[in-house]
């Protein structure tokens, strides 16, 4: 049974909305008023909640904020018959799950509410499995992050061969080591290995062992790290950056589940997962003969792309209060907090670094902060004068243009990072349907927002 709240103050309206979603199996419960949508938020759990933007009393915006502190995994769809593209974002900064403009369509209005109701049930299985996490547990609650951790929760527990994706700094180590925590190999090692930090002449032997003797200074045997990670997970960080000459030798290891170290003539027999990453676009890369199609269809089993963390603006604040507490802990400091002005500065911020940058910032905060708020003087210069890049139209100098591929990919871009990776939403925001969105974040390689 699913229980809707519909606020609006056009009984009409309200009475057309109530009895179409009704014949749809909701159970709706109707307000004229913010004021009292929030007393009966008081009284009664519900799954979803519809709003109109403008009221009497308090309007959508002001209830949206309300919702959100009092119940932060309950979504919430505004409607508004005013359009605008600001409005749109007001809705969603201030925790709006979606918005619809009227007149109301009810075949769209029953979309959104199936939509909102499914993501309620994906945060909560999620805050389900983050119970009891340790601080290197993944974290976030934005769309696009819950989309990687459904991902991660539903391969956990199979043997499947991973490919994990995203730019630097976006938590591709992380991700793998959910995975394996998650598994029945979890009692089993966690190997790890930069395949682009060992040099070619010393990463297969690294990889596979080798005899002694094998080479020059091989004084004795090494079993490799495939080995040592028997029973458990081995995860081949910068994939991409492998040697063309030891990729042969990582196929036969996965397709035979075998291992032969250098210089023997001996294979060994292996259970281990394995979960490669990279930042590079491996296609490109097997276009250009730098690394195999074959290897690359091997390991390409299940693709977890980590969307950067400008896409995920919602879980900034709640990432940057996890490291100031860790990193408060660490020094031996009181829990610390974050001015308004600090959170300002963080969520205006693109973090080219993604959350390693972030994690990095909040390290200096933490050290440089004499008040018992993080402040926005605390920041790194960058992040404190930063400011919204904007587009340049009218240019009149050849040199000064860019290609179009370059400002559509920002555009895009930025309107997701607008709306919090609701491609819905970002759809709307750029005057285009969801399918063509789609079609030219796949052409234009901007990550997945949801």
């Amino acid at each position: 049974m699913t229980r809707l709240l519909l606020v609006d103050d056009d009984a009409s309206l309200r009475e057309t909305l109530a009895l179409d979603l009704a014949r749809r199996s909701y159970v709706v419960t109707s307000r004229d008023s913010a004021t009292s949508a929030l007393g009966a938020l008081e009284e009664a759990e519900f799954d979803v909640v519809v709003t109109d933007l403008r009221m009497p009393d308090t309007n959508g915006i002001d209830l949206c904020k309300a919702i959100a502190l009092r119940r932060r995994d309950l979504p919430v769809i505004v409607m508004t018959g005013f359009g605008s593209y600001e409005a749109a974002v007001d809705a969603i900064r201030a925790g709006a799950f979606d918005f619809l403009s009227k007149p109301i369509r009810l075949d769209m209005l029953a979309i959104a509410v199936e939509r909102a109701v499914n993501h309620r049930r994906l945060v909560r299985r999620v805050a389900t499995l983050e119970e009891g996490a340790s601080d290197d547990e993944l974290l976030g609650s934005s769309s696009a992050f819950l989309h990687v951790v459904d991902l991660v929760g539903r391969v956990a527990e199979t043997d499947t061969t991973l490919l994990v994706t995203g730019e630097s700094g976006t938590g591709k180590e992380l991700v793998a080591r959910a995975v394996h925590k998650r598994s029945r190999r979890k009692d089993g090692p966690f190997v790890a290995i930069n395949c682009a930090a060992v040099p070619e002449s010393l990463l297969e032997s690294e990889l596979f062992g080798h005899v002694r003797g094998a080479f020059t200074d091989a004084r004795s045997a090494e079993s490799g790290l495939f080995v040592t990670a028997n029973g458990g997970t081995i995860f081949l960080d910068e994939i991409g950056d492998m040697p063309l000459a030891i990729q042969p030798k990582l196929l036969r290891v996965l397709q035979e589940r075998t291992v032969r170290p250098v210089g023997s003539s001996t294979e060994r027999p292996l259970d281990v997962r394995v979960i490669a990453a990279t930042n590079r676009d491996l296609e490109t890369a097997v276009e250009e003969g730098r690394f195999r199609e074959d290897l690359y269809y091997r390991i390409n089993v299940v693709h977890i792309a980590l969307p950067p963390l400008r896409a995920r603006a919602a879980d900034i604040l709640p990432l940057a209060r996890r490291f100031v507490t860790d990193f408060a802990r660490r020094q031996g400091r009181e829990a610390l907090g974050l001015s308004a002005g600090c959170a300002r500065r963080l969520t205006a911020y693109t973090w080219p670094g993604n959350v390693r940058e972030l994690q990095n910032c909040m390290e200096r905060a933490v050290a440089l902060t004499r008040s018992v708020e993080v402040e926005e003087e605390d920041l790194p210069d960058k992040v404190r004068h930063h400011r919204a890049s904007k587009l340049v139209i009218e240019v009149d100098d050849p040199a000064a243009f860019v290609p179009l591929e370059q400002i559509e990919r920002e555009y895009i871009a930025r309107a997701l990072a607008a709306v919090r990776g609701n491609k819905s939403a970002a759809a709307r925001l750029l005057g285009i349907d969801r399918k063509r969105l789609y079609r030219m974040m796949e052409r234009l390689g901007v990550a997945d927002g949801t």
